[in-house]
């Protein structure tokens, strides 16, 4: 922590690794670590499980996720929030992102963009997403002239969708959503190759067929740099909540 600090760096996003889906993969010690980054950070991207974690509140539903996004505003005072993977019912073909960028006195100003969930496994993508944020907030803050405001973040009047933050989500998944679909035709087209008989692969054929079916899905990145340079922005952020004051005292 001291080592950060002395570096003065003009941003400090954190992507607090710690697990999915309900299931921790890291040492139990590791999330009071993570706590005592959040109040340097000026931007955090939990998924939902790393979000509970964090905050302390068990999510279930939208309301949950709003709460645990409003007390890590206001008691660790992180400006921008961007929670992935967020889906309250398994079978759900829809996946969400919720962001928000908090006001002077910690409220939030919620936006979610929805796309539909890909029925593929893909390796990296949070990796993906955090460098693309990265890149994405800073061009949406300079197109706004915030670099001189403290974490960048838009004046109390700015409404959630003209946040530079839901500008960024929007052309990050914009990109994602595109190399992804592109990903899985690829690998479908690789698995129709590998429909033939284990047999052929030799003694270790289960094992080389694994790996062949891994490395068919990876993401396509190089292939694809249009759509990471000019992505194609046809999901977009909605407004979760039009209130402007929040009462913080009921968020535990």
């Amino acid at each position: 922590m001291e080592l950060l600090r002395s570096l003065r760096l003009p941003q400090l996003v954190l992507d607090p690794v710690m697990g999915d889906e309900g299931r921790i993969y890291v040492d139990e010690d590791v999330v009071p670590a993570y706590k005592g980054l959040l109040r340097d950070a000026d931007l955090i991207l939990p998924n939902q499980f790393e979000l509970e974690l964090l905050s302390n509140i068990k999510i279930g539903s939208m309301s949950d996720l709003t709460n645990a996004i409003t007390k890590l505003h206001r008691d660790h005072r992180v400006p921008h929030i961007v929670v992935t993977s967020v889906r309250f019912d398994s079978s759900s073909p829809v996946i969400s992102v919720i962001g928000s960028t908090s006001r002077a006195d910690s409220s939030p100003r919620l936006f979610k963009v929805d796309i539909p969930a890909i029925d593929c496994f893909f390796s990296g993508t949070g990796d993906m997403f955090a460098a693309l944020i990265v890149v994405r907030l800073r061009e949406a803050a300079s197109d706004e002239e915030l670099f001189a405001s403290g974490a960048w973040q838009s004046p109390d009047e700015t409404d959630a969708l003209d946040l530079p933050l839901a500008k960024a989500v929007e052309k990050v998944l914009g990109s994602m959503h595109t190399i992804l679909e592109k990903t899985k035709t690829a690998r479908d087209a690789e698995l129709e190759k590998m429909s033939g008989p284990q047999e052929a692969l030799g003694n270790d054929g289960e094992k080389r067929l694994h790996l062949r079916k891994t490395k068919a899905a990876e993401v396509r990145l190089v292939r694809n740099l249009l759509d990471l340079r000019e992505p194609i922005v046809t999901h977009r952020a909605q407004a979760l909540s039009k209130t402007k004051s929040w009462n913080l005292a009921k968020i535990p």
